[in-house]
């Protein structure tokens, strides 16, 4: 149960006048696109490799490429990865190295679960 508000919670900032609205609507955007286990697998593994291709990808985490480039190219476009392309090899890395602190957090969280 939550306790009413007081005089000193009361000044305190909301989350809309912390963050512009436009950053908000970006970082839910990336959130909903990070919002799936294997996602969240690539993005762990993009965290400690730095860079990986597709072909280390699915190695890696055991699943089909074709259901990989769907995982890559929501995210791609969500800001969460990049690409480089080297020849025939695509090279992705991450855009937002602050969504590994998430993983963390989400690591202590599923303790507790």
């Amino acid at each position: 149960m939550f306790a009413p508000a007081t005089a000193n919670t009361m000044s305190l900032p909301t989350l809309n006048e912390r963050i512009a609205p436009e950053k908000l609507v970006r970082a839910s955007d990336m959130l909903r696109a990070a919002a799936h286990p294997q996602r969240l697998a690539i993005l762990d593994l993009l965290g400690t490799r730095r860079r990986l291709c597709v072909s280390d990808l699915t190695d890696l985490l055991g699943i089909e490429q074709a259901l990989l480039s769907q995982h890559l190219t929501l995210m791609r476009e969500k800001g969460l990865l990049g690409v480089q392309k080297e020849g025939k090899y695509s090279f992705y890395h991450l855009e937002q190295p602050g969504f590994l602190k998430i993983i963390k957090d989400l690591e202590g969280c599923c303790e507790h679960l």
